[in-house]
């Protein structure tokens, strides 16, 4: 970087000697402030891509986790069902080797007693 002589800020930059020289040559006052504003975009620019990703439109890419939590949800409510369905038929099998009745359409339901110690000692 070629640094000009330093002049008074009330006074204008020096014309530039050559015209023929490209708009991109030309003297730029506070040069340093748009390097350094280059620099932080560059900066910006390499953490957007760390972060999101090669996509060029990463606003527009679907959120995953709003899935997964779902996804989630669903499969413990599968197994919750699972699980009641077994315990259910556990339960049946129960019943039926205890000699409660199941028949409720076809039968009375029977009613167990209950042997107490006391009907147990009387013959």
């Amino acid at each position: 970087m070629s640094s000009p002589p330093p002049s008074s800020p009330s006074t204008p930059a020096p014309p530039d000697p050559d015209p023929q020289l490209p708009e991109a040559f030309h003297y730029t006052p506070d040069e340093e402030k748009y390097v350094l504003e280059a620099d932080a975009l560059r900066h910006r620019q390499l953490r957007s891509a760390l972060l999101y990703g090669s996509s060029r439109y990463w606003r527009r890419r679907q959120r995953v986790w709003p899935s997964v939590i779902g996804g989630a949800i669903l499969i413990a409510l599968i197994c919750g069902v699972i699980a009641l369905i077994g315990a259910f038929g556990r339960q049946q099998e129960v019943n039926e080797e205890r000699g409660w009745g199941t028949r409720v359409g076809q039968e009375m339901i029977e009613i167990p007693e209950l042997d107490s110690p006391t009907q147990s000692g009387r013959l």
